[in-house]
């Protein structure tokens, strides 16, 4: 007996440490398991696609067939060259679209409008009419705002557009992140359209019209896909390697690797970050010589603004759809301050793969 009492409270004093650290476990078990719900969900959410159902672009380089503007770009043809603008027609360095030279500026607008509308058109005439469109638009006009803003709803009114409409607020390829965020299961689809035209400062800018429908993967069923875009990426300061974080995230969201980029497009990007982009595009190894898939649209058409992202990944697209494989997008905006955004366009996957 005298043995007895300290063997069975030492019995009951491990029984009851077996207990508390089987306890711990369980739950140390349940952390790690919503933990890795969680990152599943995260890289799930960032992971999430947008279609890209229509394009429409228009720059200096534009002709009848579009086609031959898309060779000449992925040819390097240069259209920023020395020449009248159109607010004062004082010379300067830039490129434009072509016009009729007696139009006055409300006249040319109205006319870019209305042909970026009409090549989305036979799109969405494809389109239920009960679907709704969430519409983006940026502009970056010499033009007061509510001038432009009228022009373009009567652009709109004409169009013949059966969807009904609302107005999305943002901009750039923030708002588009956003979209994705927030209105990835609506059945709503994203009209963007960013034009940059006869600017108050022209030197050194590029006059771009830029029309891109998005469709949800997960609601959008009746339109064909002419490719995906997958989350953008931002930098979160002007850093080698907040750039290269973006830029490996940006093929991550897709998930490809680098060497499987066949194009880089670089647009609205300030001179002064030259050595930091060239670094990162070393650094990850994406496209970054001229004449081998590394195509720089400020050089050959000019700076495009807010037009910046949108102008990119309307070329890519259309490079996609010309037969070539996935495109990487590093882009800027209308601030020079702006962070940088790394995004990446692949084909649509073969249904006979």
């Amino acid at each position: 007996m005298a043995l007895g009492a300290p063997l069975l409270g030492w019995c009951l004093l491990s029984f009851g440490r077996v207990l508390l650290y089987l306890g711990q476990q369980q739950v140390a078990d349940g952390w790690d398991q919503a933990r890795e719900e969680e990152l599943i969900y995260k890289v799930r959410r960032g992971r999430r696609v947008q279609q890209v159902l229509g394009v429409s672009l228009h720059t200096a380089l534009r002709e009848p067939d579009t086609t031959t503007q898309l060779s000449i770009l992925l040819g390097a043809g240069r259209a920023l060259k020395a020449q009248p603008s159109r607010p004062g027609q004082t010379v300067s360095r830039h490129s434009c679209i072509a016009g009729d030279a007696d139009e006055t500026p409300e006249q040319a607008l109205r006319r870019v409008f209305t042909q970026v509308l009409a090549d989305l058109v036979p799109r969405l005439k494809q389109a239920p009419d009960d679907r709704s469109l969430a519409v983006l638009l940026e502009v970056d006009n010499a033009l007061p705002q509510d001038v432009w803003q009228q022009i373009w709803q009567q652009a709109w009114d004409e169009s013949g557009i059966r969807q009904p409409s609302v107005t999305f607020e943002g901009s750039g390829l923030a708002a588009l992140d956003q979209w994705i965020d927030q209105r990835t299961g609506d059945q709503a689809s994203l009209l963007v359209v960013a034009v940059q035209f006869a600017p108050q400062q022209p030197e050194g800018t590029a006059e771009v019209a830029v029309g891109l429908l998005f469709g949800n993967r997960l609601t959008q069923t009746a339109l064909p896909s002419m490719a995906y875009l997958h989350r953008p990426e931002q930098d979160r300061e002007p850093t080698t390697e907040a750039l290269l974080y973006a830029a490996r995230q940006a093929l991550d969201w897709a998930p490809l690797d680098a060497q499987s980029i066949e194009h880089t497009w670089r647009v609205g990007i300030d001179a002064q970050r030259d050595e930091v982009l060239s670094q990162v595009l070393a650094e990850v190894s994406l496209p970054a010589k001229h004449n081998q898939g590394f195509f720089n649209l400020d050089t050959l058409l000019g700076h495009p603004g807010k037009a910046s992202p949108w102008l990119a990944i309307a070329a890519a697209t259309q490079t996609i759809q010309s037969g070539a494989g996935p495109q990487f997008i590093i882009s800027g905006g209308g601030c020079v301050d702006a962070g940088l955004w790394s995004t990446v366009l692949t084909p649509v996957p073969s249904l006979s793969k």
